[in-house]
């Protein structure tokens, strides 16, 4: 019998796989084809092990898969509206990669690109990747770094870093999905506490065409711990994108010693709990994984995965006016941003 061959990258190169171990059991899986996270085992109290992250049961599904499973996406994640940006007077132009707006970085995003395994232990992974000038329309040059460490106390933090030789909008996230169930599930039963006043309106294509709202009174207010779908699609800014997809801006202000958000599995017994530097988190419950290749049973329905992305508000670049840091990297800067997801068993 002949062995098959095993299946390569787009680059024609074999994906190479990275394991994380802590002393406390915890086990988590990446590659280094888009930088993504491809696993996070948590062990239980009663002696059981829960897959708390989606993805796909081999390295070449991930290729085929549009839900951007656990990948480092860049240079500007979430989208920018038109395609377009104007930057110390000047237009640029981007490639277009969800009908008219760009999309994660573009059609060819850091997602789709092979980072450089710099360093690797097991407890933390560094990854590297360049950006040439004019990579799907941005300017400059640009070197970025991912940083992918498992702590003792079950924590991922994620250090995404970046330089530019050229002015240039940056914003980096990993893009996991979460499901504390440890099963295919409808994650709708989580419970969910987002630590924001206000959130930012979209239309049907993800583009905000409102200014930032009071999260009070609506909705979109998780300050309390809330079964996700306790209002789910009670209002015309969920159903114009079949659920929640919106980006909510912190309480924290970048205060990473501050929560974030808590999430919470359906039966209680395991919580994780988000820390970030970003100003924003893009809470996004799922709405179009339907179709996605599965790791266990064929295909993820819709909102069997959720979201929760650090970052700048979307559609930064256009919104000079937004309550935030500038999403402008320049040259002599450098691009910092921490996000730290910590699993905790109850």
């Amino acid at each position: 019998m002949l062995n098959e061959t095993p299946a390569l990258a787009p680059d024609g190169l074999a994906y190479r796989l990275i394991t994380l171990r802590n002393g406390a059991g915890m086990v988590v899986t990446l590659m280094d084809w888009g930088a993504t996270l491809l696993s996070a085992r948590v062990p239980m109290p009663d002696g059981s092990v829960r897959e708390t992250l989606l993805g796909c049961n081999t390295p070449q599904r991930y290729v085929e898969q549009t839900a951007y499973l656990g990948a480092s996406v860049g240079r500007y994640a979430n989208r920018i509206a038109k395609s377009r940006f104007t930057l110390d007077g000047q237009s640029y132009s981007l490639l277009p990669s969800q009908g008219e707006n760009q999309l994660h970085g573009g059609p060819e995003g850091f997602d789709k690109r092979r980072w450089r395994i710099v360093r690797k232990n097991d407890s933390e992974a560094l990854l590297s990747l360049t950006s040439p000038d004019g990579d799907q329309g941005y300017p400059g040059n640009l070197n970025a770094s991912a940083l992918f460490r498992l702590t003792e106390d079950n924590r991922i933090l994620i250090e995404y870093r970046a330089t530019v030789d050229k002015p240039c909008p940056v914003n980096l996230t990993n893009h996991a999905y979460f499901n504390l169930n440890g099963v295919q599930s409808d994650v709708r039963d989580h419970q969910l506490q987002l630590l924001a006043d206000a959130y930012l309106p979209v239309d049907e294509t993800g583009i905000p065409y409102q200014d930032l709202k009071a999260v009070e009174g609506t909705s979109f207010d998780f300050r309390q711990p809330k079964t996700i779908a306790d209002d789910f699609l009670q209002d015309d800014d969920q159903r114009k994108v079949k659920g929640y997809d919106h980006a909510f801006l912190l309480q924290a202000k970048g205060d990473v010693s501050q929560p974030a958000a808590h999430l919470w599995s359906a039966d209680k017994k395991l919580q994780m709990s988000v820390y970030t530097t970003a100003p924003a988190l893009q809470f996004y419950s799922g709405n179009y994984l339907e179709g996605t290749p599965a790791r266990e049973q064929g295909e993820y329905s819709a909102y069997q995965g959720l979201a929760l992305e650090s970052e700048f508000l979307p559609d930064s670049p256009n919104h000079p006016e937004y309550p935030q840091p500038d999403a402008t990297l320049r040259p002599g800067a450098e691009y910092v941003s921490v996000t730290e997801y910590q699993f905790i068993p109850q």
